[in-house]
C-alpha cells in the first residue's frame, strides 16, 4: 500500500521534471531570440504565473537569472573561441539587447571585462607543422574528413579525425551537478534510462547509440549548474514520459578521437584532447554541445577497457 501512495508523487515530480528540461532545452536553442515569460510558460504547459515561481524552485535561479548566465556563459565561450569575432557581434549572437547590457552583465558573472577575459584565454596558437617537434603528424583525408594520430610518450595516445556528424535525435534523463567524481550518479543516470528504453526495445539495435551529452564548460559554468545528459538514439516522434526527454543534438563538423581507456582516464583522455591536439590543429572549438559517444560495453571487453569516442564541434582557426 505505501508503494502505491507514493507512486502518484514520483509520477507528478517527474512529469515537472520534465516540463522545466524542455524549457531548459528551448532556451538553450534559442538564445539569441526573445525569451518572454509567456513563450516559456507554454513551453512547460504552465500558467505564467506558477511557471515562475517553479522554475524558480527547482532549478534555484530565477527564469531571467538563468537565461542572463547561459547567455553570458555562452559568450565567454565565442570569446574564447572566436578571437576574430567582435565583442559586439558575439553579444549580439548570444542574445543580449546591446553591447552595454553585455558588458554590465558580463562583468557582474566574471569580475572582469570581455576584453581582458578574451586576452587572458586567447594565446597565440601554432599553425600545424611550423613548430619544430609537432608531435601531430597529417595521414590522408579531405577538407571535411582528416586525421591527426597523437605520438607524444608522455600523454595518452589518441587518434583524432574531424569529420562531419549527423544530427541525432535521442532520448535523456539529465543531471545537473558535478561532472567529475559522479560515477555513482552517472551509473544511477544510465540505469534509469535503460530501465526505460529496455522494455520499448530501444536498446541493443544496430542503430542504438549511448551517449553522455555535456552543455557547459567547467572552466566557466559553476560546478552545481553543469548540465549532462546520459543519452540513447531513438527514431524521431518516439514517446516519452516521465523524467525521460527528447531532444536533438546538433550535428556538423566535429573533432573525433577515439580512445580505448580504463574506467578512470576519461579526464586525461579529456586533457589529451582539448590541451594535446586542438592547440596544434588548426581548429578551434565551436559553441554546440560535445558528447561521448560509447562504442563497446565495457564488461565484454577483454581488458575491461572502455571504448570511446569524445565528440567536440569545431570551426577552422
Amino acid at each position: 500500500m505505501k508503494q502505491l501512495d507514493n507512486d502518484p508523487g514520483r509520477r507528478w515530480h517527474e512529469e515537472y521534471v520534465a516540463r522545466i528540461n524542455r524549457v531548459i532545452d528551448h532556451i538553450e536553442s534559442h538564445l539569441d531570440e526573445k525569451l518572454s515569460l509567456e513563450r516559456l510558460a507554454k513551453v512547460a504547459n504552465f500558467s505564467p504565473f506558477h511557471f515562475h515561481r517553479v522554475f524558480g524552485a527547482m532549478v534555484g535561479e530565477t527564469l531571467n537569472q538563468f537565461i542572463a548566465r547561459l547567455r553570458t556563459e555562452k559568450a565567454a565561450m565565442q570569446l574564447a573561441a572566436n578571437p576574430k569575432k567582435s565583442i559586439t557581434e558575439i553579444a549580439l549572437d548570444c542574445g543580449f539587447s546591446s553591447s552595454a547590457t553585455f558588458a554590465r552583465t558580463f562583468k557582474e558573472r566574471f569580475s572582469t571585462t570581455a576584453t581582458a577575459w578574451r586576452e587572458a584565454r586567447c594565446p597565440e596558437l601554432s599553425k600545424i607543422g611550423e613548430a619544430a617537434g609537432n608531435p601531430f603528424f597529417y595521414v590522408g583525408g579531405s577538407d571535411s574528413r582528416q586525421l591527426w594520430r597523437n605520438e607524444m610518450n608522455d600523454q595518452l595516445p589518441v587518434d583524432v579525425e574531424v569529420k562531419d556528424l549527423p544530427e541525432r535525435n535521442v532520448a535523456y534523463v539529465r543531471h545537473i551537478g558535478p561532472y567529475a567524481g559522479q560515477a555513482e550518479v552517472f551509473d544511477g543516470l544510465f540505469g534509469r534510462l535503460m530501465q526505460w528504453a529496455g522494455p520499448r526495445g530501444l536498446v541493443g539495435g544496430p542503430n542504438a547509440q549511448i551517449m553522455s551529452v555535456y552543455h557547459d564548460d567547467p572552466e566557466i559554468t559553476d560546478e552545481d549548474k553543469l548540465r549532462v545528459d546520459a543519452c540513447i538514439t531513438v527514431p524521431e516522434g518516439t514517446p516519452v514520459d516521465g523524467e525521460v526527454g527528447q531532444m536533438k543534438v546538433p550535428g556538423g563538423k566535429f573533432a573525433v578521437a577515439h580512445f580505448e581507456l580504463n574506467p578512470d582516464q576519461y579526464a586525461e583522455a579529456w586533457t589529451a584532447l582539448m590541451g594535446g591536439w586542438m592547440p596544434q590543429s588548426g581548429y578551434q572549438p565551436d559553441d554546440r554541445v560535445c558528447y561521448e559517444w560509447y562504442r563497446n560495453d565495457p564488461k565484454q571487453h577483454p581488458e575491461g577497457k572502455c571504448v570511446v569516442d569524445i565528440c567536440v564541434p569545431v570551426r577552422p582557426l
